[in-house]
Formats: C-alpha cells, structure tokens, sequence
C-alpha cells in the first residue's frame, strides 16, 4: 500500500510511519521541511505539487496542525484553528481533484470534541459534545470549536469515492522522546506525579500499539465512516492515573497541586491547564462493535509496558508491530 500523512513528521506520525514502513508499505510524509528520504514539501494550506502523491495512493492520514503544547493565548487559539482548518481543506482539494483517489481519508481530530463531565462517558453515539458547560474557562468552548471546525473541513470536502474517518483521538501513549508520556514520566521521576486539583478529572489515554492497531483496522474496515474514538476503553480519574504512573517507575510519593500551582507548572512547561484539568471521559463504541480488539485496556499494565519500552527493554522497538499491522492490511497490499 501507499500511505501519504501530511503532517506525519510529529510523534503520532513517526509512531505511524515506523509502524507502516515496518510492516513493508511505501509511506509518504508532507511536511513544511522535508529532511528525509520519502519525505514531500508541502504548505499545510494550499494545493500544490505534493498532490501527486496523494493521486494514486491507497490511503491518506492527515496528522496536520499547530501543536497543543502551547500556552492558549488568542493568538495560539487562532494559529491552532486555521492549521487544522486549512491543512483539512488542502487535503480535500488534493483527494477531490485525484485521477485515481485515494480510498481512505483518515483525518485527525480529538476527544477534546466532547464535554467536561464526571457523570458518565462519552461515546460516538450517546456523548455530549463540550462547548456549553457551566463554570469552565471560556476558552474550553474555543477548544472544542476548533475540533468541531476541523470535522466539518472534512465532511465538507467533495470526495464521492474516498470513505472518511475522523480519528477522535485521546492521549496517544508511546515511549518517545517529547511524547506526553515521557513529559508525564519527567514530572514523576521528580516527585510531582501527584493529583492535581483533587485529581478526580477523568484522563482518556490509547497506547501507541493499539492506535497503530486502529488505524490500520479503520482502513481495513469499509464500513466504518464518520467519527471514531480512538481511546482506550477504561479512562479513570487523574489521581489514579498517576498512582499508576508512580508505580511504573518505582516512584513511591507525587507530590499534589492546587488548581493555582498546576497554573504555575503548565506556564513553566509552556503549555496549558486545559490539558491537566478538563474531565476527558471518553470511550470508544464504535470500534469494537466493528471488532476491534484493544490489546491494552487497563492503564496499570499500559503503564507498566511503557516504563519498560521506555527504559530499552525486549520488545521496545516499534517495528515489532508490523506483523499485526501488515496482516490488518493484508487485502489492500
């Protein structure tokens, strides 16, 4: 198969691409600096030359978009909303004027879409899109517009014989470098892997193996259109979430912050309290009704296998999932 990710040059596409190359397809990555072998320039927002790879390709994968980790001024807010925007409609264009189309347009989104809740999760079907709850940040509401902007540039675009997936994407979990576990991991190792403000918010998470698994299912599975959570099936309240995370590396104590002191910590990381304090519970539905089967439902072993791949351990490298990934995608070869 040919894969073109525009956007693949992050750490949800290096997990990606070293998955699918692995697994012995041709991978394309679009990228604004093109540094390596199958690597094409692109301006994430206009057609251009690099359309030629989408025209005869199997698949595309559109991981493009400002990074989250940033501080959530309105001038971030803004960038974060047209390079999703405009790099989604870019894709379109290149997929609707395709002489041979590609038959998957996988594009990313993000569980950010739904509502901060505790009640109950949020599913495909039955979940609360987020943007109206009371005592939240105003801002959140811009968050979730700006998701909700990125699915419609998709479902907007005139692609009759390209199926569409939006990948509603929680917290991908891999042990590379710069990747939110290994920035959580950092926190932990020094003794600040605590809960923070109370820690009963719900943390959504998918281990990078089983999203490698999805994506390659998602191409594999014809009948799967429209959006798809792609999160491990048991989110838990934060606090939880880290005793785990304290666990896997031995670390005994995680010191607690105050909603105050998260402020401080998510200024100095240059990042956001959004991303710490907003009640993720989210589920997947759609995916195993189709018969997906998670690998790694329980964030405790999750945890456990990541600390170990993190530290070198057998098994660490990605290229192990390329039998899975190949035999998924074994009819579109």
């Amino acid at each position: 198969m040919k894969i073109v990710i525009p956007g693949g040059t992050g750490q949800v596409g290096a997990i990606l691409n070293r998955a699918l190359t692995a697994a012995g397809h041709e991978v394309v990555v679009l990228t604004r600096r093109p540094r390596r072998e199958r690597e094409v320039a692109w301006d994430g927002e206009s057609f251009g030359p690099w359309a030629e790879e989408v025209d005869g390709s199997d698949a595309v994968i559109n991981l493009a978009g400002r990074s989250v980790s940033c501080r959530y001024t309105p001038a971030n807010l803004q960038a974060m909303m047209d390079s999703r925007v405009r790099s989604t409609r870019a894709v379109g264009e290149a997929v609707a004027r395709a002489a041979r189309p590609p038959r998957v347009w996988l594009q990313m989104s993000t569980a950010t879409v739904y509502a901060h809740r505790f009640d109950a999760p949020n599913d495909e079907i039955t979940g609360v899109i987020g943007g109206k709850e009371p005592g939240v940040p105003d801002y959140w509401a811009y968050s979730v517009e700006i998701a909700r902007n990125w699915e419609r540039a998709q479902e907007a675009a005139d692609t009759p014989h390209t199926r569409k997936v939006a990948l509603r994407s929680a917290m991908v979990m891999s042990p590379d470098r710069g990747g939110v576990f290994d920035v959580l991991t950092r926190l932990t190792r020094l003794g600040l892997g605590g809960p923070v403000a109370g820690g009963g918010q719900y943390v959504s998470w998918i281990h990078d193996r089983d999203f490698v698994r999805a994506v390659a299912f998602l191409i594999d599975h014809e009948e799967l259109t429209g959006p798809v959570n792609l999160a491990a099936p048991n989110p838990l309240p934060q606090r939880a979430f880290m005793r785990a995370l304290r666990s896997a590396w031995g670390v005994p104590v995680g010191l607690p912050a105050t909603r105050w002191m998260a402020e401080i910590g998510a200024l100095a990381l240059r990042s956001d309290t959004e991303l710490l304090l907003k009640s993720r519970r989210v589920v997947p539905r759609r995916l195993p009704a189709a018969g997906f089967a998670f690998d790694h439902t329980a964030w405790p072993e999750a945890a456990a296998d990541l600390a170990r791949r993190a530290r070198g351990g057998p098994g660490a490298h990605e290229g192990h999932l390329a039998p899975t990934v190949s035999g998924s995608l074994r009819r579109r070869a």
